[in-house]
């Protein structure tokens, strides 16, 4: 996923509740016994866990032998190695690799291991080391284990030492003479549902982008599920105090202040940017007070607000049941931490599919994750956002592809679903109001198929409308926001989606590719159109990370001054709402459902 992957699944918790055949008590409703009861064809989150492509793990001794763990490399100084641009940070020297298009310096640590003790503590500031660092390849992902079509994607050396990032550097920075004007940072936050992901991720290589736009670009890894995120009570020297993956991000960020001049990086001109979950994840640094000096502006694509972060209360009782699964009492803090690894991704993933709060199952679709704890996070995002709650003075860019939900339903429902079993699924999440939903979408779909619908309902009530509801609230407190609509599909059918490949659609994290100039990653070949395509959405946030203004060409790669772009204007009710349609005609238009968002507005509902 990405970050809302199981959002269907959803629906058919309410007929569950309904009926009263999936609950024996509202505080431990098993979703996913239910749901194979109900619709058989639906795939589901307890399948065995598959750590590589074809090894199917039955128990947890067998993941503990499976999974592999990633080790640091630090060379001796006087250690002969290929010739590579050395840096030295306030932490020793580092040394990387030029390679095709870009300097890149791989796996360099942020913090110090959270293993042993520090297992679910905030990270610790990286230890001073001897020594040449090498940064010439990769290091492992965090603690991670994947089943069903995302096999394919999962990283194949994970680790809880796993603190890491990766810069990337444009060619014509000279590492042998001093370092001229610095470069605007572009810091990247992966998505996964706060469960999967990595920063070395292929579709995520950062050098295309780097040179061409003339930025330094950064990725970085931070811990996920139950490493990042169990909640086992409020203390934090006794106890998991969970939301450990954004502090993770927040030292990185911190990191990167430090450090990254050496680099040819100007800490003045950081834009953090994500998709799905790492849209999420920079929402919050915008509503975090102690993130406000740590970048100057964001992009969020495809950020799913409608799907609600956990309640104390409700972290605590998912703390609770992941306790169970470990034999340990969730009060017994060296209990849990004298867990193998392995034995925490494995309890992580049998609570993966329960309802901790039968009347907010939105939640059950993002079980792992950030947590409202009243201090570092204090409201839901979309909250947040319509009341200026955020830091308003930044320059935002954010959108959504125009079939975010075609991948939810087409994966989540492997057959065809019949209009009564949608009028069920619907009745399920929206409850009271399911007869106006339902009136406002049944007569636009007439195959007897309905699972189109149920993709544009996603697409309008988890990312779209949220997004515009959003922007507008910003654009009226004085925010700078422009607002974008990925709506391209590849020539040859194939786009990205971050879990599996889609068909003949736009889908959630089809833009990935473009963006980043992985097409033969994903696949596909592009063709001429479409590579301009890939270069004017470069040329777009690279001129956003320059100048606060995707239009503006000020400073940028020669590519991008030699491009003509068509004009983005910002998000502005003088302007009549103009977003930008990204296709290969690229063109300002009036939001094309906007009729749509207003009906979801009025419900009131995000």
């Amino acid at each position: 996923m990405e970050s809302c992957r199981w959002v269907l699944l959803l629906c058919a918790l309410g007929l569950a509740l309904a009926s009263g055949e999936a609950t024996k008590d509202d505080d431990d409703i098993d979703l996913v016994r239910f749901l194979r009861s109900v619709f058989p064809g639906l795939l589901v989150r307890d399948e065995l866990l598959i750590v590589n492509k074809g090894s199917k793990i039955n128990s947890l001794e067998e993941l503990g032998r499976r999974v592999v763990t990633g080790r640091r490399k630090v060379k001796p100084a006087n250690q002969e190695t290929a010739p590579g641009p050395v840096v030295v940070t306030k932490d020793g020297q580092i040394k990387g690799i030029t390679v095709d298009r870009a300097h890149v310096f791989y796996g360099i640590p942020y913090a110090d291991p959270p293993v042993g003790a520090y297992r679910w503590k905030a990270p610790r500031p990286v230890s001073p080391r001897p020594g040449v660092y090498d940064a010439s390849s990769p290091r492992a992902s965090c603690m991670q284990a994947c089943s069903g079509p995302i096999t394919e994607e999962c990283p194949r050396i994970v680790s809880e030492d796993c603190l890491y990032l990766n810069i990337f550097v444009p060619l014509d920075v000279d590492f042998s003479s001093p370092l001229g004007a610095p470069l605007p940072v572009m810091v990247w936050i992966h998505g996964g549902d706060f469960i999967a992901g990595s920063a070395s991720k292929p579709l995520y290589d950062g050098r295309f982008i780097s040179n061409s736009t003339s930025t330094v670009v950064v990725s970085l890894e931070y811990r996920l599920g139950a490493f990042g995120f169990l909640v086992s009570g409020k203390d934090p020297h006794s106890s998991a105090a969970g939301n450990y993956g954004i502090l993770d991000q927040q030292a990185a960020l911190l990191w990167v202040q430090r450090n990254i001049a050496v680099f040819g990086g100007d800490p003045s001109k950081v834009t953090i940017f994500g998709e799905s979950a790492g849209a999420q994840s920079v929402s919050l640094h915008l509503m975090i007070q102690s993130s406000k000096p740590l970048f100057r502006q964001a992009v969020l694509q495809s950020l799913p607000f409608s799907i609600p972060l956990k309640s104390r209360h409700d972290a605590l009782k998912l703390g609770k049941e992941f306790a169970k699964q470990t034999n340990c009492s969730v009060s017994d803090i060296v209990c849990l931490l004298s867990l193998a690894p392995q034995v925490v991704l494995a309890a992580q993933m049998k609570t993966s599919s329960k309802v901790v709060n039968p009347f907010r199952f939105l939640e059950v679709f993002e079980t792992w994750g950030p947590f409202i704890d009243g201090e570092l996070i204090k409201e839901q995002a979309v909250t947040a956002f319509q009341k200026g709650h955020w830091q308003k003075e930044k320059p935002v860019l954010l959108g959504t592809t125009s079939e975010e939900g075609v991948i939810f339903a087409y994966g989540v429902f492997n057959k065809p679903v019949s209009a009564l079993e949608s009028t069920v699924y619907v009745t399920g999440i929206f409850k009271q109001h399911a007869l106006r939903v339902l009136q406002k979408y049944l007569p636009l779909y007439r195959d007897a198929d309905r699972r189109d619908m149920l993709a544009q309902i996603i697409t309008d009530y988890v990312f779209l409308c949220p997004s515009r509801r959003s922007a507008r609230a910003g654009t009226a407190a004085g925010s700078e926001v422009w607002m974008y609509v990925f709506d391209h599909v590849a020539s040859d059918s194939r786009v990205w989606s971050g879990l599996t490949f889609c068909y003949h659609h736009a889908c959630h994290g089809a833009e990935l590719p473009f963006l980043f100039g992985s097409a033969p990653v994903a696949n596909f070949t592009m063709s001429v159109p479409e590579k301009l395509l890939s270069n004017r959405m470069l040329c777009y946030w690279g001129a956003f990370a320059h100048t606060g203004d995707p239009s503006s060409r000020a400073r940028q790669a020669t590519f991008c001054r030699q491009q003509r772009l068509p004009a983005w204007p910002r998000y502005s009710d003088t302007s009549s709402w103009l977003v930008m349609n990204l296709t290969v005609r690229s063109h300002a238009q009036v939001g094309t459902r906007d009729h749509i968002c207003d009906f979801w507005d009025h419900l009131g509902i995000y």
